[in-house]
């Protein structure tokens, strides 16, 4: 069993903590549902840490949120669905980070966030033929009303993660 280093844990908490805040700056603003500010944190944060520490924080996240400020709701499981979807993107970004830590960021967050896209409109498909909505409609709505949040992560994580990059290069170079 791999221990978590307190950089992990500093970066989960921290990412962690944008993450529980950004929503209600968004909400504010009535742009939460359009640009997913929960996402941003949670898919920048694989780029940080581990593939554990990452689904780990992803997943925990937005349960929380839901209990703690009803933001993402548990009916209809809203948090659940968000919950296994950024579990899952954060895990296999992290994965792909570590595994090929020279490929430009794009290339690995581009097909992550689509398929996490995937992922949750699956879910809501699926739950709503369980509880005999139209499945294809609100599966359709799910799957248009978040890419201004996916484009938004794809301008934004990317520049964050080659700062990181290059900091790490520069503390290996400058000792």
């Amino acid at each position: 069993m791999t221990r978590l280093s307190p950089r992990e844990l500093a970066y989960c908490g921290m990412f962690g903590a944008a993450a529980l805040l950004l929503p209600v700056l968004f909400h504010l603003l009535h742009l939460g549902h359009i640009f997913m500010p929960m996402y941003l944190p949670l898919c920048a944060l694989p780029f940080f840490v581990g593939p554990l520490p990452a689904a780990s924080t992803a997943l925990i996240v937005p349960l929380l949120s839901g209990a703690v400020t009803g933001m993402p709701p548990f009916f209809p499981p809203i948090a659940v669905f968000m919950s296994l979807e950024l579990s899952a993107m954060a895990a296999l970004l992290s994965a792909l980070a570590q595994r090929f830590p020279r490929a430009n960021e794009w290339l690995l967050l581009v097909p992550v966030l689509v398929l996490g896209r995937v992922l949750y409109v699956a879910l809501v498909y699926l739950f709503s033929l369980f509880i005999e909505l139209p499945a294809a409609f609100m599966a359709g709505l799910s799957f248009f009303g978040g890419w201004p949040g996916v484009a938004l992560m794809i301008a934004v994580i990317p520049p964050l993660a080659r700062a990181k990059r290059r900091t790490a290069t520069s503390k290996r170079i400058n000792p």
